[in-house]
């Protein structure tokens, strides 16, 4: 009976969020009806530029890199119970201190450390930045929601601060941009594709997370945090450290997306790393409901729609801005969906007759 009753609660973790997924298609159905798009029409196209070249695939995978990266920068906390929302700023962060590396050292080290060496000051940065947020949370009792949400803006300011001031380019004058880091830290591509190595770190790191929070002691202390923190301070469980640990964790991912950004796509800082890519990666970890590894699937779709903007413009006559709105509809439908978890009999029915059936006994 327990069984039984561990796959309906699996299937239920499934059915609702494909669920909000399927009734956001609809809805943006609609609304792609009202403006004279034919939806269906829509749709194809939409599943042309995301999945139906391998040329598709590589645009597609190139968007999903970083979103596996920022997902895991709100699935992590949300373990413990905080919902984090500051991954546009760590990536900004992470990026800005991957740039400032990267021009110190130049070219004085071989591109294989001096890579290592920005991927590190993301990491660092990146995660001291989510800490903030945790440390406001637990020892001052600041809504970790808010606070990571204004950190983004903090640190958009000093980006483009540093940008148009210390780091800029002159050769730049439209665009502000900083300096070019060498070529020889640049993040290269597979074999024979056009997708940067960032796509391998993404995958790397959903499965480490998996690992750490569902294989690991640490990963049952935070789960145990997360579900009763009352309970895990009498347990002894230090509550603090784990919130400034993970969000840690969590930054670092976020951190070294805006890495991979810098080192393998603009090979420069500027305000193009401010992309969404942290916003989505909010989306991604909600409807994957903070699994690591179905992040990984998630950010898979998400990267297809995004890839997909450019042919709906040219097809359709939609604005290129129509995948974020499709984006925002999805975010909207899947917070519903949270509210409707317990509410279903069919997934709930034989739980409840195990309970009456034992308090009968």
């Amino acid at each position: 009976m327990a069984l039984t009753t561990t796959w309906r609660r699996s299937l239920e973790s499934v059915a609702l969020p494909m669920g909000a997924v399927l009734s956001a298609l609809i809805i943006f159905g609609v609304f792609c009806a009202l403006v004279g798009a034919n939806p269906l029409a829509v749709y194809a196209s939409i599943y042309r530029a995301a999945f139906g070249s391998w040329s598709a695939w590589q645009n597609t995978l190139l968007r999903a890199s970083p979103l596996m990266l920022t997902a895991l920068c709100t699935a992590l906390p949300a373990r413990l119970g905080l919902v984090i929302i500051g991954n546009e700023g760590a990536l900004v962060v992470g990026g800005l201190a991957a740039v400032l590396v990267g021009l110190a050292l130049g070219s004085s080290l071989p591109g294989e450390l001096v890579l290592l060496a920005m991927a590190l000051g993301s990491l660092v940065a990146g995660g001291l930045w989510i800490v903030v947020a945790g440390a406001l949370r637990h020892y001052r009792g600041v809504n970790e929601t808010i606070s990571s949400l204004l950190l983004n803006y903090v640190a958009i300011a000093l980006m483009n601060h540093l940008v148009q001031g210390p780091l800029r380019d002159p050769a730049f004058v439209s665009k502000p941009s900083s300096f070019e880091i060498a070529p020889a830290a640049w993040l290269g591509n597979l074999p024979d594709t056009r997708v940067h190595w960032g796509l391998v770190y993404g995958l790397v790191a959903s499965a480490l997370a998996y690992i750490l929070m569902q294989r690991t002691t640490f990963g049952f202390a935070a789960r145990t945090a997360g579900g009763n923190v009352r309970a895990a301070r009498i347990a002894g469980l230090p509550v603090g450290k784990l919130t400034l640990a993970v969000c840690f964790l969590a930054g670092s991912c976020a951190g070294l997306a805006g890495m991979v950004e810098v080192a393998a796509v603009q090979k420069r800082l500027n305000e193009s790393i401010v992309s969404n890519y942290g916003y989505a990666g909010i989306l991604v970890a909600f409807v994957a409901r903070h699994n690591p590894l179905a992040t990984v699937l998630v950010s898979v779709l998400l990267g297809g729609i995004l890839a997909s903007g450019g042919i709906l413009q040219r097809s359709h006559n939609l604005p290129d801005a129509t995948v974020m709105v499709f984006q925002g509809i999805v975010f909207l439908c899947v917070l519903y969906s949270e509210s409707l978890y317990g509410r279903f009999k069919v997934f709930q029915e034989r739980e409840i007759q195990a309970e009456g059936a034992a308090v009968a006994g």
